[in-house]
């Protein structure tokens, strides 16, 4: 799941961003609010984690900005206001939920994880294809209940390729999707994975459409 940070409180941002990384999440941190407003556009994020109290341009502004050209991105507001009236300001300019500071990283992922849920629809937390099954909030897969060991990208992969079942993806789509601006991704990485998850999951567990992408496979 792809994030992008908007949030000047250097202590903030990069606990942000250093926290929802270890949890499986690939995190882009801008700190302004006229960064933000263009920035939304610089990858295919899955949702926004947005301070209100933002220099350049305020996060109200830049999320009515957002809404009214169309972006529908799940929007996550983080604010210092514990009034009423700005949470009120906040859902009624277009965000999905709110957190007030202080806040703990746990419940953040949490709510991204729902967010992201609800947006696509899916009813039950636990992604599940075939024999395979992952838990994202503890980051764990099993194939027939047994646990399998993955690396924090082959989870992530495994992930994406779960959320879009029935979906052909290229190889651009995942490198996106799987990477922040901080990290290169090689040129073999994303067939690497592939392998792996083949390796540990079964060999039709992900089908490779040639010249398109990968899939998942038919239904054990």
């Amino acid at each position: 799941m792809r994030v992008l940070i908007i949030e000047d409180d250097e202590l903030i941002g990069d606990g942000l961003q250093a926290g929802l990384s270890a949890l499986g999440f690939a995190c882009d941190w801008l700190r302004d609010g006229k960064q933000g407003l263009a920035g939304i556009g610089a990858a295919p994020y899955d949702a926004v984690v947005l301070d209100l109290g933002l220099p350049g341009m305020d996060g109200l502004a830049v999320l009515a900005a957002w809404r009214r050209s169309g972006r529908s991105e799940p929007v996550l507001l983080l604010t210092a206001r514990d009034a009423v009236d700005d949470r009120i300001r906040g859902l009624d300019s277009g965000a999905d939920d709110y957190l007030v500071k202080p806040f703990a990283l746990g419940e953040v992922a949490a709510r991204l994880r729902a967010l992201v849920r609800r947006r696509s629809g899916q009813s039950t937390p636990l992604l599940q294809h075939g024999r395979v099954s992952f838990d994202p909030a503890a980051r764990r897969a099993t194939l027939d209940g047994a646990a399998v060991e993955l690396s924090a990208r082959e989870l992530a992969l495994l992930e994406l390729l779960l959320g879009n079942k029935g979906r052909v993806l290229r190889r651009e789509q995942i490198e996106e999707k799987l990477y922040d601006w901080a990290h290169e991704v090689e040129s073999n990485a994303i067939e690497v994975h592939v392998h792996h998850l083949r390796k540990k999951l079964g060999s039709d567990f992900i089908k490779t459409r040639r010249g398109i992408g990968y899939t998942l496979g038919d239904e054990a």
